[in-house]
């Protein structure tokens, strides 16, 4: 027992855990009793003995596990103990439940992590559609129904789509630019620690009076300032997924800008590398907004405040402003990182220089800048001042300019290429234009006033969303997958099973989610347990290919568990890509590099005769210098 609380890790943290939750309900039982109030407030918009140690016992595990311990040292004014990095990195499964600092074992801890909370997510959407198969009422009430497409949305964007765009960028980004870890690996590793609390808060909704928050990923006020207690688990969870998503946004950012590699300027730094940059400036930025206005919700919901309160002088539309605020950038926020790995899988596997690479780049910092500017066109019909459609409609289709760019950047760097569709990441990759595009002419018609009008809320919203994120960023997160397998594994995974994954989510993607545009246009609401028989028939097939895309995913996980396991060997560039991390072995040294590299050109040369991005350690220092990339229809070595 002694042990246990003195070693940091597990056992140490359950310990605090309990200890943490218990001072938290003593505290709310204590003060009360002293100001003479009911001890066990139950009104389903309190239970301060619940909610207060629902925040204490997250941070008593987090203080136990050791996230805090050399900070705690130094705030004691006490000797911090050196760094030997004798655990850094993973020598065996175990090391993956401690509190390790090895940016490469953090990566691997947020794709694991968030692919669980995919999974339940997905199977909470299968019982969704399998209660849409008919109209009427076949597996769960309307009120568990609220409750089951409100944890899915939630679980799909704050603990999968985000982070686990983080988790691949962990692993590559330090590998790709050169460094050797992350700038600031403590707080890395606090950043990973803080999702899975954020996905277990979601979860436990379930668990409590009045079942799971029901409000949708919108948790629209007035609605959540009454709603049960599982609302403010959503409230919470919010702000331990949002402290993760910025921590590890500051940490990007500092590594990217000081800790490249000797001769990386801006303009040799690979496109996921951009990508990331300028997603964590979205995340630095945006998401401070939505956690205030959660931080606004829960004191309406525990101390009564009136910030949302219309009777009482709050401002309901307010809160879908700020909301969107944030949740508009934070579309963009699940979308680049996606475009820096479609960027590298498309270059390396059309063997061809990235068409357009300055304005690829510049792109990306337009989206940046322009999807600030657009978060109104999510309130057409939400009472806001009507002068402001105009304007917001026009910078919605202002916005999809860059993001066009891109598109024709990967057309243009496919064409005439030598394309190798030999690899799974390569197919989704192609995938994902066609249907990223799909899903942005959508965008684009809904940023129309007129036809928002007629379709909001209908299931046309929710083919476009299903689209863009579905068919556009889990699209990208499986091309980037596959493609840094063998790094991340040191194995080969099987293409034969990648295949069948890849055709499997490809037609129940496009089976799914095109219907639902014809019976959204026809007026059938979303978020509704019944619906009117005449969309029966259409909503069976769609819950058929739903269950054919969720059935894709069990043969993804297969793969993934068993290549990992029993996979052939990986050499160490099998894609014979130029970017750095594919420059040592897979996978890579625990402190990743024996000497620092040094980048002499354009991590994108391919076709350019003696041109190099990056000489190892011990390659010697005199290598001519490449002349500039060319796209030629000739393609590639």
């Amino acid at each position: 027992m002694v042990a246990a609380i003195k070693q940091p890790g597990l056992g140490r943290a359950g310990i605090g855990f309990v200890l943490g939750g218990a001072f938290g309900f003593g505290l709310v039982v204590a003060l009360r009793a002293i100001s003479g109030l009911e001890i066990f407030q139950t009104e389903q918009t309190g239970y301060p003995h619940v909610i207060v140690p629902a925040i204490t016992g997250p941070f008593g595990f987090l203080i136990g596990f050791g996230c805090f311990d050399y900070w705690f040292r130094w705030a004691a004014g006490k000797p911090t103990i050196p760094e030997d990095h004798s655990q850094h990195g993973a020598h065996s499964w175990k090391d993956y439940f401690y509190f390790n600092t090895d940016h490469k074992v953090i990566g691997i801890q947020y794709i694991v992590t968030t692919f669980f909370f995919f999974f339940v997510g997905g199977l909470i959407a299968m019982l969704i559609r399998a209660e849409l198969a008919q109209p009427g009422t076949q597996i769960v009430d309307a009120s568990t129904y609220n409750g089951l497409f409100s944890t899915h949305a939630v679980l799909m964007i704050f603990v999968f789509v985000i982070p686990v765009f983080a988790g691949i960028a962990n692993y590559v980004l330090p590998l790709m630019i050169g460094a050797p870890d992350m700038a600031f690996p403590r707080l890395n590793a606090l950043s990973y620690w803080m999702l899975p609390i954020a996905g277990l808060l979601f979860i436990a909704s379930y668990l409590v009076p009045g079942g799971a928050f029901d409000t949708g990923w919108t948790g629209y006020a007035p609605l959540s300032t009454g709603a049960p207690l599982g609302q403010s688990f959503f409230n919470l969870g919010v702000q331990f997924a949002g402290a993760s998503s910025i921590a590890t946004a500051l940490n990007f950012l500092v590594t990217i800008v000081t800790m490249r590699a000797p001769g990386m300027n801006i303009w040799r730094m690979p496109l996921l590398v951009w990508a990331n940059l300028s997603t964590s400036l979205l995340v630095v930025a945006a998401t401070p907004f939505i956690a205030g206005v959660q931080f606004m919700v829960l004191f309406d919901r525990i101390l009564h405040t009136n910030f949302f309160q219309f009777t009482n002088g709050g401002d309901v539309v307010g809160y879908q402003h700020i909301f969107w605020f944030y949740s508009h950038p934070a579309v963009y926020i699940m979308m680049l990182p996606g475009f820096g790995i479609i960027s590298e899988v498309i270059s390396t596997h059309s063997r061809k220089p990235i068409f357009g690479y300055r304005l690829m780049a510049l792109a990306l910092i337009g989206i940046v800048v322009l999807s600030y500017s657009v978060w109104a066109h999510h309130m057409f019909v939400a009472g806001m001042f009507s002068w402001l459609r105009v304007p917001m409609m026009i910078t919605t289709l202002l916005i999809a300019v860059p993001t066009g760019i891109k598109i024709f950047s990967w057309l243009g760097t496919l064409f005439f290429g030598k394309i190798h569709t030999y690899s799974t990441a390569m197919l989704f990759a192609l995938a994902f234009i066609v249907t990223f595009t799909i899903g942005g002419i959508s965008g684009v018609m809904l940023g129309m006033v007129p036809i928002d009008i007629h379709v909001s809320d209908t299931y046309f919203v929710v083919a476009h969303i299903h689209f863009v994120l579905f068919g556009g960023s889990v699209f990208t997160i499986f091309a980037g997958v596959y493609h840094w397998f063998p790094k991340i594994t040191g194995r080969m995974y099987d293409e034969k099973l990648g295949r069948v994954h890849f055709w499997g989510t490809v037609i129940g993607t496009w089976g799914t989610f095109v219907p639902m545009h014809w019976i959204g246009m026809d007026g059938m609401p979303r978020r509704v347990a019944d619906y009117s028989a005449k969309f029966g028939d259409w909503n069976l097939l769609i819950s058929c290919f739903a269950f054919l895309l969720g059935a894709a995913q069990l043969v993804f996980l297969y793969n993934m568990i068993v290549s990992w396991r029993y996979g052939p060997r990986a050499v160490a560039n099998p894609w014979r890509a130029k970017t750095i991390e594919w420059q040592v072995s897979s996978p890579p040294p625990v402190f990743n590099f024996d000497e620092i590299p040094r980048v002499v050109g354009g991590p994108y040369e391919y076709g350019v005769p003696g041109a190099r991005h990056v000489i190892m350690g011990g390659e010697g220092a005199e290598v001519a210098q490449p002349q500039p990339a060319r796209t030629t229809a000739a393609g590639s070595t």
